[in-house]
């Protein structure tokens, strides 16, 4: 394998001991395959950093931890690394851990090993429950700024919150929603990955509560669990939809788009509006296929430069500012999509 980095460069970026990725460069065994993968993976981040931010300045080891499906964390890891020439002088490193599903105790053992190894931030997408507030208070502690993505833990000691409103969103949601279907009944399939994440909750709430004012006579039915995975969101929304036959708009607050037309498609079913979350590959297709209505976007890269300004402020290696503001939200159609989303699409 040939690459220009020292075994303690590979194994900072991999979060592993010296020893294991001497080992595994060597081929000597021993070793399981995932860790295998973690080293072969940090040569990657490698190469790619190094293309992307020129050697000097100031140095920061950014930690990157989020539950969410590939679809997002792929498009996080594209937007922060399309931002590291940005934020020169700076040497911006990053490690990511991303998951689709993890136990709390997983992602607080995450938390931990990071803390354990060293870093100088960490960014974080995480349901917001008791242990993982506690966990994020212990990284504080120890001199680790976090800053909360995309869905808040506003009880915890992070140093900042970066992300759209989520509650105007889903506001925005419903008033799209509404004028959309115009005169035409019907009730709303509200999909949900899973009930702790602060962020959805927020959004199905604001949704609700402008719903209830502008079409009172639209019943909600809510599906969640899902972890916004095609897999189990498929089954899910079929099922809602054979105990409903009313059901002919969907607001996706979660994800698992694609699933959710599949099942429409399956029975058959009218699908009038649809509003989702994310010019993610997936959108962006349906949305080029006109098979859903409307997307609610935020500007991922320039969310991710925000984070690590907040991390770099942290450490007084920029000048502190104002309150932070709630990221723009975008409503893209078929007639609006960024340049760079339509040709991804």
């Amino acid at each position: 394998m040939g690459h220009p980095y020292t075994i303690r460069e590979i194994a900072r970026q991999a979060g592993l001991s010296q020893a294991t990725v001497d080992r595994v460069l060597n081929r000597r065994g021993g070793v399981r395959e995932s860790t295998v993968r973690e080293v072969h993976q940090a040569i990657e981040d490698l190469d790619r950093q190094r293309t992307q931010v020129r050697i000097g300045g100031r140095a920061f080891m950014i930690d990157i931890v989020m539950q969410t499906p590939a679809r997002f964390s792929s498009a996080i890891r594209d937007a922060l690394e399309a931002e590291l020439p940005s934020l020169q002088p700076a040497l911006v490193r990053s490690r990511f851990h991303f998951r689709e599903t993890c136990p709390p105790a997983e992602l607080i053992g995450i938390l931990e090993r990071i803390a354990r190894r060293g870093t100088q931030g960490v960014i974080l997408k995480a349901p917001d429950l008791p242990e993982i507030t506690a966990a994020v208070g212990r990284l504080v502690a120890d001199g680790i700024p976090v800053v909360t993505l995309v869905t808040d833990l506003p009880g915890s000691a992070r140093h900042a919150y970066v992300g759209i409103d989520n509650r105007a969103a889903g506001a925005t949601a419903a008033y799209l929603l509404d004028q959309w279907l115009g005169e035409r009944a019907g009730h709303a399939l509200v999909t949900i990955s899973r009930g702790f994440f602060r962020g959805e909750e927020e959004r199905e709430m604001g949704f609700r509560a402008a719903l209830r004012v502008s079409r009172p006579g639209c019943a909600l039915v809510e599906v969640t669990d899902s972890d916004g995975l095609d897999a189990t969101q498929h089954d899910l929304v079929l099922s809602a939809l054979k105990r409903d036959p009313a059901i002919n708009a969907v607001y996706s607050v979660g994800g698992g788009n694609a699933a959710t037309v599949e099942a429409f498609d399956a029975l058959g079913r009218d699908l009038a509006v649809f509003v989702a979350h994310d010019l993610d590959r997936d959108n962006t297709r349906l949305l080029g296929e006109r098979r859903i209505s409307a997307v609610l976007h935020h500007d991922l890269r320039q969310d991710m430069r925000r984070a690590c300004q907040t991390v770099m402020r942290a450490h007084g290696a920029l000048p502190e500012e104002g309150p932070h503001l709630p990221s723009p939200i975008q409503v893209v159609t078929p007639f609006n999509l960024p340049p760079d989303a339509a040709a991804e699409g």
